[in-house]
């Protein structure tokens, strides 16, 4: 008992939601040995959710691989079993066929950002305490998950809030192994590891509605609150799975992406703008976003990346709003970055 206590500790300590998936499924493998072990997530926004899979064994990807693009992601309806689970929030055994394992499925349940399935095979069926056991530990777990969105996620929009930007950032400095993104070696070892790197690249954007203060002073504050929760299912669609939304307050939101070149990040954000012209907007009609964007840098503080991207939406907004601009653009302008002197206030 004591050795579980130990490991629901370790569990409760991080922050980061892969981390602690990777301690949950440590966990049930080191109390029941199973043959497999898997958590299936829910990803995405309707209508276009799909399952997103972690395993957990010798043969499982490591935590700092790149995650696959979500058009590559199994559909919802495609794992019967597994929607079925979710959506009946009751665990599901199958004890199989002579010489094949039981499996077992247990819903995971904390609201939208949480939802899934964790399957587990066994050589032997689990017996009721057993089976009790575990899914108590998932039903904890997704009340700790339950706890952290509370603490890190805005309660309009359910975007992640400006509390937690400064560990996704750090985070995002870090290769998968805890390696700098700007480490050098030498060999092709090294030319391997640069390369990856620069598929890891990551930018920084800041989105602004435009004119913003006009919406409220004409519709009321409710319905800036609408157009706000409605811009930000509108990213989460648009987006992909794993890129990181902020909401820092008001009507200014923060992305931060991975992408391998400017060009890149430019498209994606392009997508983005023209999808929020195009939506009707209900009682406002049609609304526009200033978005600036800038790389991040291995030296970079937060508030570094972060003033040179707010550069790049004041330089959109006066180019006539309802634009992107990133560094290339600034350049193209004669805009010149002006460094975060050591101690500036960091608000973050």
């Amino acid at each position: 008992m004591s050795s579980l206590v130990d490991h629901l500790v370790e569990l409760t300590r991080f922050r980061d939601r892969d981390q602690a998936d990777a301690l949950l499924m440590q966990t049930l493998a080191a109390l029941l040995k199973p043959q497999f072990l898997a958590l299936h997530r829910c990803v995405g926004e309707p209508p276009e959710v799909r399952w997103l899979t972690r395993e957990w064994g010798p043969g499982a990807a490591t935590q700092g691989a790149r995650r696959p693009d979500f058009e590559q992601l199994p559909a919802l309806d495609s794992r019967p079993e597994w929607l079925a689970c979710a959506r009946g929030a009751q665990p599901v055994l199958e004890t199989g066929g002579p010489g094949a394992p039981a499996r077992l499925l247990f819903p995971l349940s904390a609201g939208a950002q949480a939802s899934g399935v964790l399957e587990l095979h066994a050589a032997q069926p689990l017996d009721a305490p057993a089976r009790n056991t575990v899914g108590a530990i998932v039903s904890l777990y997704a009340n700790f998950l339950s706890l952290l969105d509370y603490g890190q996620r805005d309660a309009l929009t359910g975007l992640l809030n400006r509390k937690t930007f400064d560990d996704c950032f750090m985070r995002a400095l870090v290769g998968p192994q805890g390696q700098p993104l700007a480490s050098a070696g030498t060999g092709a070892g090294a030319e391997a590891d640069a390369r990856g790197r620069a598929a890891r690249r990551h930018w920084l954007a800041v989105l602004d509605v435009d004119h913003f203060k006009s919406i409220n002073d004409r519709f009321g504050h409710l319905i800036g609150d609408e157009v706000l929760l409605l811009l930000a299912r509108l990213m989460r669609t648009v987006l992909r799975f794993d890129d990181r939304i902020f909401r820092f307050g008001g009507e200014e939101f923060v992305v931060l992406l991975a992408a391998a070149q400017e060009a890149d990040v430019l498209g994606v954000l392009e997508r983005l703008r023209a999808a929020v012209e195009r939506f009707e907007f209900p009682r406002v009609g049609r609304v526009t976003v200033s978005i600036g964007f800038s790389d991040v840098r291995a030296a970079d503080l937060p508030t570094a990346a972060f003033d040179r991207a707010d550069r790049a939406v004041y330089h959109a907004k006066a180019q006539g709003r309802n634009r992107v601009a990133g560094p290339a653009a600034l350049a193209a302008a004669g805009v010149t970055e002006t460094p975060v002197q050591p101690g500036d206030v960091d608000l973050f």
